[in-house]
C-alpha cells in the first residue's frame, strides 16, 4: 500500500497522534522520510520492520524523546513541533499523558521496591499521596503483580519485571503508551503475561503503539504499520498487510505462523486459501485429513549420535549472594543445583527453560567466567578451576552476552571485531584478514569504519558476534543470540551458526524460541537450576512432555502444537513435526491418503470441528 493509505486510514477520525512529513536524520542517515502518520483514540496501532528501519526512532517521536528535523508532531493536542522547531513547553505538557515501556525492563526500573518503583512516575506528576497510592494498588492488580508490591525488582523474572515498568507507565495515566520490544528478551510466559496484559488495555481506552518483531503478536492490533529504511511501506489491517506476502518478505519480515504455514502448503501444491488466521487454517486441514491413520505419517528422526563430549558438567552447584553484609545470614537460593550435562564435539545444545531457570549461570560457568561452588566443569579437557590452565582457554571457548551492547566499546566496528584476535597475539595482517571474514559472515562488510553504538540493536548483536568469532574458537556459547533481531536476521543468523557447527564449531545456545531449540542435536531444560529433560528435540518435544513444558512456563513448537490441534479437532495424526517444514509435509503427505478410495472418509466430506460427519 502507499504512503497515501497511512496518511488518510484515519482522515476524519478522533486523532490522538498526528506526524506530518517528519524527517528526521542522524549522521547523514535518515531515520525518519517524510513520514506522514495519524494514530486514533484508543488504537491499537502495531509497527513492524527489519532492524535499522526506523521502528525505535519512531517510537520516541511518538512519546516526545526525540523532536525531528522537519515536519509537523503534534501529541495528545499540542503541536509539540512545527516550522523547524520545537515546542518546549507543549512537549512538557505531552509528556504528561505519554507513556512508553522500553524493550529492556532494567533500563527502567530506579527503585529496589516494586510498589515504590510504580509510584516514582506519579510523585514526578506531583500527584497527592492518597492518589498514589490509589494509583499503584490498581495498576499492580491490573498487571497481576499486586502480590509483588513489597518485594525486590530484581528478585523476579524478567516477564515479572516488564509487568512492573508497564504498571509504573500506567499509573500516570498516559492516553497514549508506546511499547518498544516489551517481550523481546521474555520466555514464553513472560511474552504471553506481558500480551495479557497489553490486550486488557483495549478495555480503559488507552492508545497503543508497539513496535515489536514478532508477527503473532501483530495480529491482535487494529491496524499495522511496515517501515523500510525511515519510510511507511506497507500499512493497513493485519490481514491486509501480510497478505502482500512478496512484499513482506522482501522487507526482512515474514507472515504469521499461520501464514507461512498456509504459503508452504501451496508451494507443496495443496489447494488451500492463504490465510494468517490460524483457527481457519485449522478447520480447513482439519475436515481435508479427516480418518487418516497414523500409518499415513512418517515417524521422527533417530536420535543423534553419540560424540565425545567437548564440556562435561559434573554435579555442579552455584550461588549468588545477595551482598557481602548478608552473606554470613544466608545466601540466594542456588542458580545451579547439581546440575550434569556433557556437551558432544562439534555437536549443537540448546538450553532453554523460564527466566531464572540458570540458563546463562551455566553459560557463563562453560565460558569459565564463574567457578562452580561445588561440582566440576572440564572444557577441551581442562578444568575451568584450574586458574592456571584456564588461560588455555582464551580463544578456544568464544562467549556471546544476552546484551551485546556491553561487549562493545570501540571506536569503530573494525577496532571492535579486531580487539579479540589482536590479543591473541595475531599478526596485524593475519587480525585484518579475520575481520573481513567476520564482518562478512555476519553481513556487515561495508560498516568496519562506523561506530559499534551507531548500529541498530541487531547489528550490534552481530557486532559482537563478530568480534568472537573473529578469534576462531573451537566453542561457541551464546545467551539469546537471536534477541532483538528481525525475521530475516534470525534467518541469517542461523545460517551463520549452521555452517559453523557444520564446520566443527560445538554451540552451546541458550534461547526462548522452541522453533529455534527443534533445529538443534540435543536440548537440556532447566527448571529451578536442576536438569528437567534432555535428549533430542523429538525426545524433549513430545507429546507426553506438552504439560510438563507448560507447567515450566515454556511450550512446544508450534508446528508441533498446531499438529496435535488438527488431532484434537478430528484431523489426522500427523506424527510429531517440531518445524513447518515437516508439518507441511506431513499435511500434504495426509490429505494426500485422504483422497485415496481407501482412507475412512473422502475428501470433502463435511464435518464438524470435533471431526464427526454433519
Amino acid at each position: 500500500m502507499p504512503q497515501e493509505a497511512a496518511e488518510n486510514s484515519a482522515a476524519g477520525a478522533d486523532t490522538i497522534v498526528s506526524l506530518a512529513h517528519v524527517t528526521l536524520t542522524y549522521d547523514d542517515v535518515r531515520a525518519l522520510d517524510n513520514v506522514s502518520l495519524e494514530v486514533r483514540r484508543g488504537e491499537r496501532l502495531c509497527v513492524l520492520g527489519a532492524n535499522g528501519s526506523g521502528k525505535s526512532t519512531l517510537a520516541s517521536v511518538v512519546c516526545g524523546l526525540l523532536a525531528p528535523d522537519s515536519g509537523e508532531v503534534t501529541l495528545v493536542g499540542e503541536k509539540v513541533f512545527a516550522n523547524g522547531a520545537a515546542d518546549f513547553d507543549a512537549y512538557r505538557r505531552a509528556r504528561r499523558k505519554l507513556g512508553l515501556v522500553f524493550q529492556n525492563p532494567e533500563d527502567q526500573i530506579v527503585t529496589s521496591v516494586v510498589e515504590e518503583d510504580v509510584a516514582f512516575g506519579p510523585e514526578n506528576l506531583g500527584l497527592p499521596p492518597e492518589r498514589i497510592e490509589h494509583l499503584v494498588r490498581r495498576e499492580l492488580r491490573r498487571v497481576a503483580m499486586e502480590r509483588y508490591a513489597k518485594a525486590d525488582p530484581a528478585r523476579l523474572s524478567g516477564g515479572q519485571r516488564q509487568r512492573v515498568t508497564i504498571a509504573g507507565a500506567l499509573a500516570m495515566e498516559p492516553r497514549v503508551l508506546v511499547l518498544d520490544e516489551p517481550s523481546s528478551s521474555l520466555d514464553v510466559r513472560g511474552r504471553r503475561s506481558v500480551m495479557k496484559v497489553v490486550e486488557k488495555l483495549r478495555g480503559v481506552g488507552c492508545t497503543v503503539i508497539h513496535v515489536t518483531h514478532f508477527m503473532d503478536e501483530a495480529l491482535a492490533a487494529d491496524r499495522v504499520v511496515v517501515l523500510d529504511h525511515g519510510c511507511i511501506a506497507l500499512a493497513g489491517t493485519p490481514r491486509e498487510v501480510f497478505s502482500h506476502v512478496e512484499e513482506v518478505r522482501g522487507l526482512g519480515l515474514e507472515e504469521p505462523f499461520a501464514g507461512i504455514l498456509s504459503s508452504q502448503l501451496r508451494e507443496r501444491g495443496l489447494d488451500v486459501t492463504w490465510t494468517c488466521d490460524e483457527d481457519v487454517l485449522l478447520a480447513d486441514l482439519s475436515r481435508r485429513t479427516y480418518g487418516v491413520s497414523a500409518a499415513a505419517v512418517i515417524a521422527p528422526a533417530a536420535a543423534a549420535p553419540a560424540a565425545a563430549p567437548v564440556v562435561h558438567v559434573g554435579s555442579v552447584h552455584f550461588s549468588y549472594e545477595q551482598s557481602r553484609r548478608r552473606r554470613r545470614a544466608s545466601a540466594v537460593p542456588a542458580a545451579l543445583d547439581g546440575v550434569t550435562i556433557d556437551v558432544p564435539r562439534g555437536l549443537h545444545m540448546v538450553l532453554v527453560g523460564q527466566t531464572g531457570s540458570g540458563k546463562s549461570t551455566l553459560l557463563r560457568l562453560i565460558a569459565a567466567l564463574e567457578v562452580p561452588d561445588q561440582g566440576s566443569i572440564e572444557v577441551d579437557g581442562i578444568p575451568t578451576a584450574d586458574r592456571r590452565r584456564r588461560r588455555q582457554l582464551h580463544g578456544r571457548v568464544g562467549y556471546v552476552m544476552q546484551r551485546p551492547e556491553r561487549q562493545l566499546f570501540a571506536e569503530t566496528v573494525a577496532q571492535d571485531v579486531a580487539y579479540g584476535p589482536t590479543n591473541l597475539g595475531l599478526s596485524p595482517n593475519e587480525v585484518d584478514a579475520r575481520v573481513r571474514r567476520a564482518l562478512d559472515l555476519v553481513g556487515l562488510a561495508g560498516k568496519d569504519g562506523a561506530s559499534p553504538f551507531q548500529l541498530s540493536g541487531g547489528q550490534q548483536r552481530l557486532c559482537a558476534l563478530a568480534g568472537i568469532l573473529a578469534m576462531e574458537p573451537g566453542i561457541l556459547v551464546l545467551d539469546e543470540p537471536t534477541a532483538g533481531l528481525d525475521p530475516r536476521g534470525r534467518r541469517n543468523l542461523r545460517r551463520i551458526l549452521d555452517s559453523l557447527n557444520d564446520a566443527g564449531t560445538a554451540l552451546v545456545e541458550v534461547t526462548h524460541a522452541m522453533e529455534d531449540a527443534a533445529r538443534a542435536d540435543l536440548v537440556v531444560v532447566l527448571d529451578g537450576g536442576r536438569v528437567a529433560l534432555e535428549g533430542t528435540p523429538a525426545e524433549v518435544f513430545s507429546p507426553d512432555n506438552a504439560e510438563k513444558l507448560h507447567d515450566m512456563g515454556l511450550g512446544i513448537p508450534q508446528s508441533l502444537a498446531f499438529a496435535l490441534a488438527v488431532e484434537e479437532a478430528g484431523g489426522a495424526h500427523l506424527g510429531n513435526p517440531l518445524t513447518n517444514e515437516a508439518l507441511a509435509d506431513a499435511i500434504v503427505r495426509a490429505a494426500g491418503a485422504a483422497d485415496k478410495p481407501s482412507a475412512p472418509c473422502a475428501a470433502g466430506t463435511p464435518v464438524t470441528a470435533d471431526g464427526r460427519d454433519e
